[in-house]
């Protein structure tokens, strides 16, 4: 499944974001969903994942008290709440998905499906 993320743009350092996954043609049920990033000359990085009972969640050190993963069920999105951004922020975010748990949220091979990415671009 191809998923679709949506929400990037530019913003202003110390502004706010807020990205959506979408899995067309199903639901989140029985899936987690992470997100990820990479910026221009460097490899993707992990940023934050939930778990497929919506219970629980892992940020990278990066992030945390930051950035917000919450999915809405009533939606069929999973979010990314991103405050306070800065400069290092900026760079294409990318949603996955992975059939129910997986062993380790942080590594992009634990998904099976991607997004196509979007762009977030954090100006000072």
């Amino acid at each position: 499944v191809q998923l679709q993320a949506s929400g990037g743009g530019l913003v202003q350092v110390g502004g706010s974001l807020r990205l959506s996954c979408t899995a067309p043609g199903r639901t989140w049920d029985n899936y987690s969903g992470g997100w990820f990033r990479q910026a221009p000359g460097e490899e993707r990085e992990f940023v934050a994942a939930i778990r497929w009972t919506g219970g629980k969640t892992y940020y990278a050190d990066s992030v945390k008290g930051r950035f917000t993963i919450y999915r809405d069920d009533s939606k069929n999105t999973v979010y990314l709440q991103m405050n306070s951004l800065n400069s290092e922020d900026t760079a294409v975010y990318y949603c996955a998905s992975a059939w129910f748990g997986v062993s380790d949220y942080e590594r992009s091979e634990s998904y099976r499906d991607w997004g196509q990415g979007t762009q977030v671009t954090v100006s000072s």
